[in-house]
């Protein structure tokens, strides 16, 4: 022993324990779950036709926590949430509150929404579709406060419970999603085929230790809107969560919304859709882990950023006068309160700090886009880096739609009446879909992520 280098020595001690663990579970993971269901009546999120708060459940909402750490001690956080988005405001808050307190950075954490529309308004979300008093507004700014608490402390009880794990990935397939500016909701059974792009794929990624499966994350890209009750849900997301629970009780089940600004669930608006919408879904999970599944070596790289994404011209003063002439309800409010912010001098930003998002568990690459993100952005990084590639929409901020080109162009509810829901000075700049792809080519060049052959 006294003649072998300190470097071969060294190398050897790291390289060791990892072949062992390569074989067995490499990982270290951990998950935490907690209630989140508003005890309150608050105004529920999602659409703007609503005229009072919630009356009752139909089932519980969630948050959910997966820790994980690779041989290297690279470590991250992964969080879902019934809720429609996390507001910017609030990711900043819980992020800072992760990083002071473990040392974890912006890229180390996702925080995921399903986006269901019977989830809570939050504070500083859509303020211009709802109607509120002044007891609503307090009532959601102390719901808000009490999410934050709940997701930090749930971070905790995940990062406890991590124990040594295997990750494995896979994809399955679910067609009850229907692009909606190609496939009006009225008179579908009409039509002899579906028109537009769409997205079937259902990512799954199962996590597994010494005492089985332990936690699935899986996912699918469309509109959690087959109700518009006034009842809290997880819509189709969290029926198809409670059907794989029942299938696998020991196992904890977690859902990520993928690129669907323009993809909705058609026919809808009853209960029994939304339950069997969610059974199709978990059905679609469990075929996938019953297959053979492809295990990921234990390497986590992450990389985050936010960067300026430009506004067009703002409107002018008459054209917001017009506006608020003409239209009613939440456009009629927005642009009253563009026309005062105006008239007191306060200056709009011409960017938004839009975030994106990258992790490689493994070889499986996961990109992360906040806002509603349309599907060709999910295809055409599907082109490029292979079409097993998961792409995640709704993360870390929900500020507005995020629209192709194509789409942009065309205008509608997408392209153009969204910016007003959500409650940006004006639309996007043109050549949007090329600056945020571009910027993530950038960011898969830095991890290490080639182009598919």
């Amino acid at each position: 022993m006294k003649n072998i280098p300190y470097s071969l020595l060294l190398a050897l001690f790291l390289y060791f324990p990892l072949l062992a663990g390569s074989t067995s579970f490499p990982w270290k993971a951990g998950v935490a779950q907690e209630v989140i269901t508003p005890e309150s009546n608050l105004w529920m999120a999602g659409y703007a036709a609503r005229t009072k708060p919630a009356e009752g459940k139909q089932h519980e909402l969630w948050i959910k926590a997966v820790s994980l750490e690779d041989a290297q001690g690279n470590e991250g956080v992964w969080i879902t949430s019934d809720i429609l988005g996390f507001p910017k405001a609030l990711s900043d808050r819980i992020k800072d509150q992760l990083y002071h307190k473990y040392g974890i950075s912006r890229a180390q954490v996702i925080l995921s929404s399903s986006h269901t529309h019977s989830g809570p308004v939050l504070e500083q979300a859509l303020f211009d579709i709802y109607p509120l008093d002044d007891a609503q507004i307090q009532a959601i700014k102390d719901y808000t406060s009490l999410l934050e608490k709940k997701v930090i402390a749930l971070v905790e009880k995940a990062r406890q419970n991590r124990m040594p794990a295997r990750i494995s990935t896979g994809q399955g397939v679910s067609r009850f999603q229907v692009n909606r500016r190609n496939n009006p909701e009225m008179g579908w059974q009409e039509k002899p085929h579906l028109d537009g792009p769409m997205d079937h794929a259902v990512p799954v990624i199962k996590i597994e230790n010494e005492k089985g499966v332990q936690t699935v994350i899986f996912g699918y890209a469309c509109h959690p809107t087959v109700l518009d009750q006034y009842e809290w849900s997880g819509d189709y997301p969290g029926y198809a969560q409670l059907a794989l629970e029942q299938e696998y009780p020991s196992t904890a089940f977690l859902f990520f919304q993928g690129a669907s600004g323009d993809q909705n669930p058609i026919p809808r608006r009853t209960v029994p859709l939304a339950k069997q919408y969610g059974k199709t879904l978990a059905a679609a999970v469990s075929r996938v882990l019953e297959e053979e599944m492809e295990e990921q070596p234990s390497l986590l790289r992450v990389a985050y950023e936010e960067f300026p994404l430009p506004f067009a011209e703002p409107f002018s003063v008459s054209e917001l006068q017009g506006m608020a002439k003409k239209e009613r309800g939440y456009l009629k409010r927005w642009a009253e309160r563009m026309l005062k912010e105006s008239q007191e001098g306060i200056e709009h930003p011409d960017s938004y700090p839009y975030p994106i998002q990258l992790w490689t568990l493994g070889e499986q690459a996961l990109f992360s886009l906040g806002g509603e993100v349309t599907v060709s952005y999910a295809l055409a990084l599907k082109a490029k880096y292979g079409w097993d590639t998961f792409v995640m929409a709704y993360s870390n901020d929900v500020m507005g739609y995020i629209p192709s080109e194509t789409i942009l162009e065309e205008g509608g509810y997408e392209g153009y009446q969204s910016q007003m829901v959500y409650g940006l000075p004006t639309l996007w700049e043109k050549g949007i879909e090329k600056n945020i792809l571009s910027k993530l080519d950038e960011m898969a060049s830095e991890l290490g992520l080639r182009p598919s052959k």
